[in-house]
């Protein structure tokens, strides 16, 4: 019972529904009215610009983040599991609530952000890595989303190899979620692939800093 309300309180703080709110706040409009009908960072930055998309993206990574680290503060008495299990669950409670808000009508965003921040306090250098890949597929083919896959994927690639050549002790349930969570956000992504497979996808060409370099 007391594990279920932290989880419930996880869930609802990821529910925020933040891309909504900023929607609202900087121009009256519903952002999942709009572009991709995402209600994430990447649709926000498209619809409303890129100071309102680093907000939204920021705004969810800190509901992941913080559910991870704050909620399971709470104190409802005794909890069945060990400390870094509950602040994974509770982080992936942020994520579903995340992508199934409540306050919206259970249309979310595809939690990337969100579950990069619970995996932010949780196990810092995977995502790290991950940022790294993010990075320079962003550099290579200006696809969010590809970019998203391909970093996603790299997370669970790197606690096994962490463990196993560096020594570190990365729960078995991390490993666990964090491939469920890939599994998660790259079948929310399904619509993407096909676009990707078809060279549909959008991209965002003022990232692609080798056609800059190309071009000079």
């Amino acid at each position: 019972m007391n594990l279920a309300l932290l989880l419930v309180i996880s869930y609802l703080l990821g529910a925020i529904p933040a891309s909504v709110i900023v929607g609202k706040a900087v121009r009256g409009i519903d952002v999942r009215e709009y572009g991709s009908g995402n209600a994430g960072a990447t649709n926000t930055w498209r619809v409303l610009g890129w100071k309102a998309g680093m907000t939204v993206l920021a705004l969810d990574a800190g509901k992941g983040a913080a559910a991870a680290t704050l909620v399971p503060l709470i104190h409802f008495g005794h909890l069945p599991f060990t400390a870094p299990v509950i602040a994974i669950l509770c982080g992936l409670a942020a994520v579903i609530g995340h992508v199934f808000p409540v306050y919206a009508g259970f249309r979310g965003g595809k939690g990337v952000a969100t579950g990069a921040g619970m995996l932010i306090a949780i196990a810092p250098i995977p995502v790290v890595i991950a940022i790294g890949i993010f990075g320079l597929s962003m550099f290579l083919f200006g696809m969010v989303s590809l970019g998203s896959i391909l970093a996603v994927i790299s997370v669970p690639i790197s606690i096994v190899l962490l463990n196993l050549l560096a020594g570190a002790h990365y729960h078995p349930l991390l490993f666990g979620i964090s491939c469920a969570l890939a599994l998660f956000i790259i079948f929310n992504h399904r619509a993407n692939i096909v676009r990707i497979v078809h060279g549909r996808e959008r991209s965002l060409p003022q990232v692609q800093l080798w056609r800059r370099i190309l071009h000079r």
